[in-house]
């Protein structure tokens, strides 16, 4: 039975679908006012959770030269703005201990990168600030190693429950390919699992001094997920990717939110439906008598 995780009035797995998702990096007010009033729109026609997400600060960057955000201090200051103008809850990432008690005033849930999701006492800290987190599965480690992570968060007395991010494993050189099967074997830790479908698409440091992309696969790979069964999917949407200042070439165009959105609730829908069958039958199967 998979927990449910309570992002302010968004409740993930609970059976539904959420979405979390905005542009990569925070740019200006105005691109991020745009893409938050047409993800809220879309979103509640189509009656999805929805947690907006954005960073204040990209550290893991390719080059020293690469876009970062506009810092801790504005960046919380404008998320802040968005989350009072419109009411949804909004995530971010956190890189060091020393960020967690200024962003847990603001932010509904805390994020945990890919790269940092082995860091103990980060993995500690964030589950002792009473938020839910949400940890993406590095590009290193098997599934089953998010077992782990779980334990780490659950130490602390704090907890608020997390949710176990796919975004693709390193696959040869400036390569990442996504095994189905991850998301399976995660949910045997009964937390919910979300599906990064726009960094699962990257192809980092690819394009010398910045990560390339491949967004073409994004839908592919989200339908993919959601066809198995998650509870949330993770996109980072801009209006206009290819001048965004971050990761363009693996971020969806704000104009196609809505269509893929549609699709992938339909595909949930019809998955829950399958998942019933399908258990039934296990169920069935388990009580038939032998044949004599």
């Amino acid at each position: 039975m998979t927990n449910i995780v309570k992002i302010k009035d968004v409740r993930v797995g609970d059976g539904s679908l959420s979405i979390i998702a905005g542009p990569c990096v925070i740019e200006s007010p105005d691109l991020m006012r745009q893409t938050a009033e047409t993800l809220k729109a879309v979103t509640s026609e189509l009656g999805l959770g929805f947690v907006f997400k954005s960073s204040f600060d990209k550290a893991n960057r390719s080059s020293l030269g690469s876009f970062r955000g506009p810092g801790f201090d504005k960046g919380l200051r404008i998320l802040e703005d968005l989350k009072k103008e419109f009411g949804f809850p909004v995530i971010s990432d956190v890189h060091d201990i020393g960020q967690i008690q200024d962003a847990s005033k603001v932010l509904d849930a805390l994020q945990i990168p890919a790269f940092l999701s082995r860091q103990t006492d980060l993995l500690v800290a964030a589950a002792d600030s009473g938020l839910p987190i949400n940890v993406k599965k590095g590009q290193f480690m098997a599934p089953d190693d998010m077992g782990r992570v779980v334990e780490k968060a659950q130490s602390s007395k704090s907890f608020q429950g997390l949710c176990l991010c796919e975004r693709g494993a390193s696959f040869g050189y400036h390569n990442l390919v996504v095994d189905m099967r991850s998301l399976v074997i995660m949910r045997e830790f009964n937390w919910p699992i979300v599906f990064d479908a726009t960094h699962s698409v990257q192809l980092p440091s690819a394009g010398g001094s910045q990560s390339g992309g491949d967004r073409r696969f994004i839908p592919y790979l989200a339908r993919a997920a959601v066809s198995v069964g998650v509870d949330a999917v993770f996109m980072e949407i801009h209006p206009n990717p290819d001048k965004a200042l971050c990761d363009g070439p693996n971020q969806w165009p704000l104009t196609k939110a809505k269509a893929l959105l549609a699709n992938l609730k339909n595909l949930h829908l019809a998955n829950l439906e399958f998942t019933k069958t399908y258990a039934k039958e296990s169920q069935d199967a388990k009580t038939a008598k032998p044949l004599p």
